[in-house]
C-alpha cells in the first residue's frame, strides 16, 4: 500500500490541499502549526514513504535520526516524547533509531556510535522527568536538541514544559471555581546535591503569582512537600485538612499524589469535589481518568515536545543550530474534581 498512497490521498485524509502538503514533505516555513499536525499525521496514518530517489533529491544522504532516552522509553506516559518526534520523522520521509540507556553512561556512549555509525542526520535527546543533564560523550559535532531537559550552560537548544504556568493555571482554575484558600502539595528534592528540579520551583512560583495576582494572600501553612510515598502524600492531605482554616481546594504535584489525596479525603468523610477540589499534574491516564471522580489535573507536553524537537532538527537541516530554549505550556485537562 505504501508505493500507492500519492500526496493527493495525504491532502484529502488531511483536508488540505496538495500544495500545503507538499510544503510540509519540504519543510516550508508557510504552513500553519494546525494544518502541518493534520498533514503529519494523515502520512503517518496512511504510512506514506517516499521512494528513495525522491529522498536523495531533497538532500537527506542517510533519512535517519537517532533518539536517545535516559528512561523515557519505559514510561508509559512519556512514550508520547518518542511519539510526537516518530510522527513529524514520518512526515520528513526519516525514520527515527531510537536507544534507551537506562542511565546507564556506558550504554549511552554505545547508542551515540552506532548512531554515528549509521551517519544519523540529528539526535533527539530526552529525559524521563525535567530537569539539567549532561550529554553522553560523542554528540560533538552531530546536530542534537534536547527534550524535556536542557545544560545548564543553555549551549544546546531544548524544549521543556512551561512549569511556572503550569502551576499559575492550576492556582488559576481552582480561584475561578470559587475556592480562596488553595493548599498545595508540592513535590521535595530527597538530595541535596541534586540540581533542583525546575518542577518544584517552577510550579510554586506559579501558584504563588495566580494567588497574588487574585488578591489572596500567599500562605505557607498551606504549602507541604511530600516524598511522594502514598503514607506521605496521605499524611499532608490529612494535616491540611484539619487545620483550624483548611483548604477548600488541594493543588497536588502529581496525580499520584492526588490519588492519595482522594483516599486521605475519604477518611475525613469528606467527598471531592463538593467538600474539597482536587487538581493533579501530568495527566497519567489510568490515574486520572481511573478515579472517581475523574481528575482535573495539567497536562505535561510530551507529544508537543517530541514534534518540536524534530521539527526544530528538520527546519535547521545543514545548519548550526541556535540554542534556543523553548518552554511549551502544561494546559488545564478539565474533568469532574474542580
Amino acid at each position: 500500500m505504501t508505493g500507492k498512497i500519492t500526496i493527493k490521498e495525504i491532502a484529502k485524509h488531511a483536508n488540505v490541499g496538495t500544495t500545503t502538503v507538499s510544503r510540509v514533505l519540504n519543510n516550508h516555513p508557510y504552513v500553519s502549526d494546525e494544518k502541518r499536525r493534520r498533514v503529519e499525521q494523515a502520512i503517518a496514518a496512511l504510512d506514506y514513504h517516499p521512494s528513495q530517489t525522491a529522498r536523495h533529491l531533497r538532500g537527506s544522504p542517510s533519512g535517519l535520526l537517532g533518539f536517545l532516552t535516559d528512561d523515557v522509553a519505559t514510561t508509559p506516559y512519556a512514550v508520547d516524547i518518542i511519539r510526537g518526534a516518530q510522527d513529524v520523522a514520518w512526515a520528513h520521509n526519516m525514520v527515527l533509531l531510537v536507544a534507551d540507556s537506562g542511565g546507564n553512561a556506558r550504554f549511552a556512549e554505545a547508542a551515540v556510535n552506532v548512531f554515528r555509525e549509521r551517519a544519523v542526520e540529528g539526535i533527539v535527546y530526552a529525559a524521563m522527568y525535567h530537569r539539567p543533564v549532561d550529554l553522553p560523550p560523542g554528540l560533538e559535532g552531530l546536530p542534537t536538541v534536547l527534550a524535556n531537559c536542557f545544560l545548564e550552560n543553555r549551549k544546546a537548544p531544548s524544549v521543556v514544559p512551561d512549569e511556572f504556568y503550569g502551576g499559575y493555571q492550576a492556582t488559576a482554575a481552582a480561584i475561578a471555581a470559587g475556592h480562596q484558600r488553595v493548599g498545595f502539595i508540592n513535590l521535595w528534592e530527597e538530595d541535596p546535591k541534586i540540581a533542583p528540579f525546575p518542577a518544584i520551583h517552577g510550579r510554586l512560583r506559579g501558584y504563588r503569582q495566580a494567588l497574588e495576582d487574585h488578591g489572596i494572600a500567599y500562605d505557607e501553612t498551606l504549602v507541604r512537600y511530600s516524598i511522594q510515598t502514598p503514607q506521605e502524600n496521605y499524611r499532608h492531605t490529612s494535616e491540611l485538612m484539619t487545620l483550624n482554616d483548611p483548604p477548600s481546594a488541594l493543588f497536588c504535584g502529581n496525580d499520584k499524589v492526588a490519588m492519595n489525596c482522594y483516599s486521605a479525603l475519604a477518611a475525613l468523610g469528606l467527598a471531592v469535589p463538593e467538600d474539597v477540589a482536587v487538581i493533579g499534574f501530568d495527566n497519567i491516564a489510568h490515574i486520572a481518568g481511573g478515579l472517581l471522580p475523574a481528575l482535573t489535573t495539567m497536562q505535561l507536553p510530551h507529544y508537543e515536545m517530541g514534534r518540536w524537537a524534530v521539527q526544530y532538527l528538520m527546519g535547521n537541516r545543514g545548519k548550526d543550530l541556535a540554542p534556543v530554549q523553548v518552554a511549551l505550556p502544561c494546559p488545564l485537562v478539565r474533568r469532574e474534581s474542580i
